[in-house]
């Protein structure tokens, strides 16, 4: 492995007066353990924003998988009018030039679809892939809008295809189609005596494409971030034309355990240009203060010590030069411990 050393500064960072750590309120028994390559993570409170009804069938003669989309619920109204206008579009990842779409139900918010499509796919290969539906308003003069999306990991969730399975799937709001940015898969460990933390970034997948050649140069770069101000910066090296690089590089932090709920990681995977800006595919955020997974993840670390802790990320869009990667400066001191 490529190991990066951070020296987590003290004089940035001061220390606590008090003794009185936070990890000792951390209940293992919360973080129960789960598989690597499981997709079916909590990813904390996401809105719901209605019902999308489908089928699900595989056809051994002609190899396809097919999917009928049947209808949807409770869709939330995006026009002035209070309706929308909706139809779904639908990819059977990680392949995303093939994608198919719905009709248009005008001023209906809850539409009968009734359209089948067919995935040309070996039956073999279906593990390996799995179906995401966005659902979307459409507007004549303006961008569509996204209502929301519903991804399918695991096809053999119901059966085994052989026979028709209808399904019922919450739409989890969304602006933006963030698995089409692709996943990042790293793992995180805490040794609480030494003071050290090891973010070890494994691999990624079905990155977004970024060059006119459909692949990209892709990199990952690590910002160690407290109350909003970065403080150091890492990067991995840099894997050429491909949407599915293996890095297995770690980056270790020096951080006491009297501030481990002072920072936080901001993990940006990067597309390197030779001669433009290098561009970011996609981002996510691991820490106290981050949200679903990321929340969780960093959670777990703390209540398994000594333990690398692994999970896959969705990446998702980077929304400018913000404050928390651009700003620079030392750690504020942190408020005294309130005695009872």
């Amino acid at each position: 492995m490529n190991v990066s050393s951070v020296d987590f500064s003290m004089d940035k960072v001061p220390l606590r007066q008090s003794s009185t750590v936070s990890i000792g309120r951390i209940k293992p028994e919360l973080y129960k353990q789960k598989s690597v390559d499981s997709e079916d993570e909590a990813k904390g409170h996401v809105e719901i924003c209605g019902k999308l009804s489908f089928s699900l069938r595989y056809d051994y003669e002609e190899q396809a998988l097919v999917v009928k989309i049947l209808k949807a619920l409770d869709l939330p109204a995006k026009d002035f009018t209070g309706t929308s206008d909706p139809y779904v579009k639908i990819y059977l990842l990680p392949e995303r030039k093939k994608k198919f779409q719905t009709r248009v139900h005008r001023k209906n918010l809850n539409p009968t679809f009734d359209e089948t499509f067919c995935f040309p796919v070996a039956y073999d290969d279906l593990c390996n892939r799995k179906l995401h539906f966005s659902v979307y308003d459409f507007d004549r003069f303006m961008s569509h809008d996204m209502i929301g999306e519903v991804v399918v990991d695991n096809l053999f969730e119901l059966s085994d295809l052989s026979r028709e399975a209808v399904v019922w799937k919450d739409i989890h709001a969304a602006t933006t189609e963030s698995v089409d940015l692709g996943e990042i898969m790293y793992s995180l460990c805490y040794l609480p005596t030494a003071g050290r933390m090891t973010l070890t970034v494994i691999k990624c997948r079905n990155l977004k494409a970024m060059d006119i050649t459909g692949s990209s140069d892709p990199y990952v770069k690590v910002y160690l971030v407290c109350n909003g101000r970065r403080l150091k910066k890492r990067k991995t090296t840099t894997k050429k034309s491909t949407l599915n690089p293996i890095y297995n590089e770690a980056i270790i932090f020096d951080i006491p355990p009297e501030n481990v709920e002072q920072v936080s990681l901001s993990v940006m995977v990067m597309d390197y240009d030779r001669v433009g800006h290098n561009e970011v595919i996609g981002v996510c955020r691991a820490g106290p203060d981050a949200v679903g997974l990321g929340r969780d993840h960093w959670n777990e670390m703390l209540a398994y010590p000594r333990k690398p802790i692994t999970h896959w990320h969705a990446l998702g869009e980077w929304q400018g030069r913000a404050a928390s990667f651009e700003s620079q400066g030392s750690c504020p001191s942190p408020k005294p411990l309130q005695t009872p």
